[in-house]
């Protein structure tokens, strides 16, 4: 029995796992703008996504003719989400698309690999997220189009993600994203895989209202591909928590959501103008009740 108080004794002052009180919710939402944020759904819980994006509020296409891009639509998903565990989460979705590629289907999966504990333990949180698109366009007859498949691999595109987050304290959060974007056909100048460097936020500004934000750096690139230009994708936003809903207001320079399309595909430059408004509406139901301890 003393071996049994003493084992105790020492797995506490070593911070021990099974003694550490959990961190939850350093990001409010399964996503931060447009990338993905450490957390994952609970057990059991199915999570409806609708997001859209409008197009651009000033530059060429914007101002007051297109009603600040209202008049326009970048893109438009709606996905579902289904926590298998706490730390583990899938997805499917179903997205316009927007760049080369449209008619977009996405998949993924999202592990919670560690997560946060208070006081001694692990100071944050590490997610592994790995994802998929399958774009349902007819094929382009020019073939120095991305679009121009000649075999069914080549509709695919693929990302890897790892997700550093801390939560420094009920108000402040941060992140840090690293990816990489593999796409299995790509237009002749450009190249199939990228690497980048996202670091995102969150402010908490009142119990329902916290202000986001996010940047991403994409390392050495070609960024004239002979069919656009492409830019860093960067946004910031404002979400509104409603207990039952997540409502989130934002503001980037992409037009298309998930990885394999804002990470390669950003062509707005937003020192001409060139970003639009977006919302996404998220809603968590409770699909399965976590058993009961017997008593």
């Amino acid at each position: 029995m003393k071996k049994i108080y003493l084992f105790i004794v020492l797995m506490s002052f070593y911070g021990s796992p099974y003694l550490q009180e959990y961190v939850y919710r350093t990001f409010n939402d399964t996503r931060v703008i447009n990338g993905h944020s450490v957390e994952t759904l609970m057990t059991g819980a199915m999570d409806i996504r609708i997001s859209h994006r409008f197009g651009d509020l000033l530059g060429e296409n914007g101002g007051a003719s297109s009603m600040f891009g209202l008049d326009d639509m970048a893109d438009v998903r709606i996905g579902v989400e289904y926590g298998i565990s706490n730390n583990l989460t899938i997805g499917l979705g179903r997205s316009k698309g927007a760049g080369p590629y449209r008619q977009l289907v996405d998949g993924f999966g999202k592990y919670k690999l560690l997560a946060q504990t208070k006081e001694k333990g692990m100071p944050v949180t590490l997610t592994l997220l790995g994802l998929a698109t399958y774009d349902f366009q007819e094929a382009s007859i020019n073939l120095s189009s991305p679009t121009s498949y000649r075999e069914t691999a080549h509709r695919f595109a693929y990302c890897t993600s790892l997700l550093i987050g801390r939560k420094f304290n009920d108000k402040f959060s941060i992140q840090i994203s690293s990816s990489y974007v593999h796409r299995n056909y790509v237009a002749f100048h450009d190249q199939n895989g990228i690497f980048s460097t996202g670091i995102s936020s969150r402010l908490k500004v009142s119990k329902m209202i916290g202000v986001i934000a996010e940047y991403h750096y994409l390392h050495p690139y070609n960024r004239n591909t002979g069919i656009g230009t492409y830019y860093n994708p960067m946004g910031l936003g404002i979400e509104f928590d409603t207990g039952g809903h997540i409502f989130q207001l934002n503001f980037t320079n992409s037009r298309g959501m998930g990885e394999t399309q804002f990470i390669p595909y950003t062509s707005s430059d937003v020192m001409e103008g060139q970003f639009r408004m977006g919302f996404t509406i998220s809603r968590v139901f409770k699909l399965r009740r976590p058993k009961q301890a017997k008593g």
